[in-house]
């Protein structure tokens, strides 16, 4: 018998607690299944991009960092 036939008649003789039981047990085995397929990260791979993208990142921390500054010193002349 295959293996959905065989569950189908399984079901059948649960109780609704059960049932919801075996539906709560899908839906993990599907969240599950979804991060399962994700691709392996290469380390190496993102360590070549967090050092292309780090001084850009400074640069705009340090505009940003300015712009705050100048805010918090005309919310003080108020």
């Amino acid at each position: 018998m295959a293996v959905k036939g065989h569950l189908v008649k399984e079901l059948d003789t649960l109780g609704e607690h059960q049932l919801r039981e075996v539906a709560e047990y899908v839906s993990f085995l599907k969240f599950r299944s979804r991060f399962m397929a994700l691709p392996s990260v290469d380390e190496e791979e993102l360590t070549k991009l967090y050092g292309e993208f780090a001084e850009e990142d400074r640069q705009l921390a340090e505009v940003g960092l300015k712009d705050y500054t100048n805010s918090l010193a005309k919310e003080d002349k108020q």
